[in-house]
């Protein structure tokens, strides 16, 4: 099944790539956040660990992106995403005992990303509302059923479809932190 039921495993598998990539960015000055789905206790998933690597003025792009090549990523561009870099796995280079074992996306974006900022947003929301993380979960279920379990057809469907979802979720969370100031 592509969407599996919540597991607290995915909590360790954030904290054991948090680690690594601690000791690899070790000096700068950087946050590491676990977002989308597998970041919501209790939300069924595709058991892929998304990660933010977040950063402020006084850490440069170019400095957390050698130390991730270092390790083994490679830049993967913006993907057409403003303020969000990706970095994958190069497969031909390093081993690492945790990176290449436990499937992940990782991100880097500026702390004043809009895209962060909606990562957490929406994470958050999700945490907070068991209603909204019900059917954010029965609609992943039905996107997933609706393209028979294939991965890529469903990544294509979820942005196409769940986006207005996604969307709506934002714009409550940023109305709620607005009457909560």
């Amino acid at each position: 099944m592509l969407i599996q039921k919540y597991t607290e495993g995915w909590i360790n598998d954030f904290n054991d790539i948090q680690k690594a990539l601690l000791v690899a960015l070790s000096e700068l000055t950087v946050s590491i956040e676990h977002i989308g789905s597998t970041a919501v206790p209790g939300l069924a998933a595709k058991p892929i660990i998304d990660i933010d690597l977040v950063f402020n003025q006084d850490v440069s792009f170019d400095q957390i992106k050698i130390r991730l090549e270092k390790i083994g990523y490679y830049h993967n561009g913006n993907q057409g995403i403003p303020g969000r870099e990706v970095f994958k796995r190069s497969k031909a280079t390093l081993y690492h005992q945790v990176l290449d074992f436990i499937v992940h996306h990782l991100y880097v974006c500026p702390a004043d990303s809009k895209e962060f900022q909606n990562h957490i947003l929406f994470r958050d929301y999700l945490i907070a509302n068991a209603d909204a993380r019900i059917q954010y979960q029965h609609l992943k279920h039905d996107l997933a059923d609706e393209v028979k379990q294939d991965r890529k057809k469903y990544a294509a469907l979820k942005e196409e479809k769940a986006k207005d979802f996604i969307n709506a979720i934002i714009e409550k969370a940023k109305g709620d932190k607005k009457s909560n100031s």
